[in-house]
């Protein structure tokens, strides 16, 4: 029996998803184990399924309607069958090795929710572009290590939260700690779903061995524009509600509005401001319409997991800052 399946989500992405796929073929990954490789096409209209068509190894699922990231991998986990899931953009090349470390991290350790990977930048894999991702009680989120010389980030550790362009989960425990969150759409998801884990008692972990180039932005297009900017907003609100306790968000509250401050500033000076209000505007009404259903349950069964997450949420204030 396979012990992984490698999931994809793909949206027009014919320019990197030939790239992407080659790299995860038997002989260049050299691992150990066997996999299954399916890509979830959301609703594509360039010529991605076509290419798809080109590797009979893979299987493709094709989406008549384009829902968002979470859906697109929600989907593939589901049709999944294996004991854990690999979640890998379409605009990144792994490099031999990736599935095997992945999956030797993540099986040794019960708790371990997620896995994730060694994120270099495209043009100079010498240079992290995530290391895992760090978050704050300022209600901002980094990748860590962005930028960065890739050496100075060569040891495994526990991170805040994986990122989902490049990570593997138990598959178990997303009857635990519930899938990505379909509201999200963009941005933030991966975030939401490992706090959740946090909150459910469970880790995540940062691998330095399993190593990928990313583009990055493939999707969305420039690192600021008007869209990304409001859906990054709005989730940045939705994801506080959904997973602190009211205590914490009163306790949070100066910390949160002086980062929500300091953001505006931010891109007012871009140039996107309104679009920035807009989001968090859009952020408040998600999280208390729709998203009211979706807010963790059971903050009192969990203080004592609560005070250690609220004391790596403040700790978390000076790694954000240094990296910014």
């Amino acid at each position: 029996m396979n012990k992984v399946t490698i999931v994809i989500p793909n949206y027009n992405g014919e320019k990197f998803l030939k790239g992407c796929l080659d790299s995860l073929r038997p002989s260049v990954q050299n691992a150990a184990i066997t996999y299954d490789i399916v890509v979830v096409d959301d609703a594509s209209t360039d010529s991605s399924r076509e290419i798809v068509k080109g590797y009979p190894e893979v299987k493709i699922i094709a989406l008549e309607k384009n829902g968002g990231f979470p859906n697109a991998v929600n989907t593939g986990i589901r049709a999944s069958e294996t004991p854990y899931v690999i979640l890998l953009n379409n605009d990144t090349k792994a490099k031999p090795g990736f599935v095997q470390s992945l999956y030797n991290t993540i099986r040794n350790d019960n708790k371990c929710f997620s896995v994730s990977a060694s994120m270099r930048m495209w043009d100079n894999e010498e240079l992290m572009d995530s290391a895992g991702d760090i978050y704050c009680a300022l209600g901002w989120s980094r990748s860590r290590g962005k930028g960065r010389r890739a050496s100075g980030y060569s040891k495994p550790c526990k991170v805040f939260s994986s990122c989902a362009g490049a990570a593997i989960y138990r598959r178990e425990l997303f009857d635990i700690v519930g899938y990505f969150d379909p509201l999200h759409f963009m941005y933030l998801e991966d975030l939401d779903i490992c706090w959740r884990a946090l909150l459910h008692g469970f880790n995540n972990k940062y691998d330095p061995n399993a190593v990928v180039v990313h583009y990055g932005s493939a999707t969305t297009g420039s690192k600021y524009n008007s869209r990304k900017v409001i859906f990054s907003a709005q989730n940045n609100i939705y994801v506080v509600f959904k997973n602190m306790s009211v205590i914490q968000l009163l306790f949070n509250f100066p910390f949160l509005v002086a980062g929500f401050v300091v953001k505006t500033a931010f891109f007012v000076k871009k140039g996107l401001g309104k679009d920035y209000l807009k989001g968090l505007s859009e952020g408040i009404k998600k999280s208390f319409g729709k998203g009211r259903g979706n807010r963790f349950k059971g903050f009192t069964k969990i203080i004592p997991r609560l005070a250690l997450i609220e004391l790596i949420l403040l700790k978390n204030i000076f790694s954000v800052l240094r990296d910014t």
